[in-house]
């Protein structure tokens, strides 16, 4: 048996966030400055709401419980995530302990986190995946508006994000004939967004993606990833090589299709701070995403690969 799950509610396309018609008494919580924000607030016409801006990048439980204090007692009818995935996982998380509904509205196009289960949050400084039926989103609102201006770096992350979800998601052990279908759907969008310079394709891969590996799982590139992230790497960074490698590991038929992808997107060579044995030991509970793999990975497998991200310029 297998099955498959999405938000209540997905809207889709130009003005799609414009049209919506929001609750009162809604906060939206946001990574960015008042300066955009405020930009985007205008074009989606929000009436009547709060906005909570001091969400950071990998956000802690710490100061996500903080947010449900200081809004305690004040009725919120709904958690509005606005921006990247870090401003979505605090709604989600936020939802999971209110019961409160999320509408989840992303502004770069890469974590599909708008239309999955999972949540990245950090505790003690070390970021961990947690998944929960409780955090999809009641409402996910996708739309193109969002996508000029975004600077490239960003853009380029959150397109190697979307593409190496979607090809660990199609190789992951527990993925099945829809999630793959998905999967392979969204890998040939975004392939074509990246490799002939077509972004405004970017927003729709994504958002198949996020369907395809939130119901499968990313796999052995996203374990090698966290460590490279908790050193501050950019999340669709640390992924070039680190997906790029396990690909190859993996005998993925993505390996050369997404290497291909990383070169056009330009990405540098990792480095690494710890040792390649410290490394490991971060890597290895990290079962969420091993045990998805689709070939077996043993401590000395991790290490192998830690040296080639670094060592041996994967994406050459």
């Amino acid at each position: 048996m297998w099955k498959v799950m999405m938000p209540r509610k997905i809207a889709f396309g130009d003005n799609a966030a414009k049209e919506f018609d929001y609750p009162k008494n809604s906060l939206v919580v946001t990574t960015t400055t008042p300066d955009i924000y405020e930009k985007w607030l205008d074009y989606m016409g929000i009436k009547d709401y709060e906005v909570y801006d001091k969400v950071t990048p990998d956000p802690s439980i710490e100061s996500i419980e903080a947010v449900k204090k200081n809004y305690e007692g004040k009725k919120i009818s709904a958690y509005i995530g606005l921006g990247g995935g870090s401003s979505m996982d605090v709604c989600k998380y936020l939802g999971k302990l209110t019961g409160v509904p999320k509408i989840l509205i992303p502004t770069t196009f890469g974590t599909g986190a708008e239309m999955t289960t999972y949540a990245v949050i950090s505790f003690e400084h070390k970021k961990k995946l947690l998944q929960d039926e409780a955090f999809l989103a009641d409402t996910a609102i996708v739309d193109p508006y969002f996508l000029p201006g975004t600077p490239f770096n960003i853009m380029r992350n959150s397109a190697c994000d979307a593409a190496a979800q979607a090809s660990e998601g199609y190789d992951s052990k527990l993925s099945n004939p829809l999630t793959k279908l998905f999967c392979k759907e969204a890998f040939d969008v975004l392939e074509d967004a990246i490799t002939n310079d077509k972004p405004h394709l970017l927003p729709y891969g994504a958002m198949l993606s996020g369907i395809g590996f939130g119901n499968s799982s990313t796999t052995l590139g996203h374990a090698l990833s966290y460590v490279f992230s908790n050193e501050g790497v950019p999340h669709g960074y640390s992924l070039s090589s680190c997906t790029t490698v396990a690909h190859k590991f993996n005998k993925s038929i993505y390996y050369e299709r997404f290497k291909k992808i990383c070169n056009k997107l330009n990405f540098e060579t990792l480095t690494l701070k710890q040792g390649f044995e410290d490394a490991a030991d971060v890597i290895m509970p990290d079962r969420g995403h091993l045990d998805n793999n689709p070939l077996p990975v043993s401590r000395e497998n991790i290490v192998h690969c830690l040296d080639e991200i670094i060592n041996k310029n994967p994406l050459s």
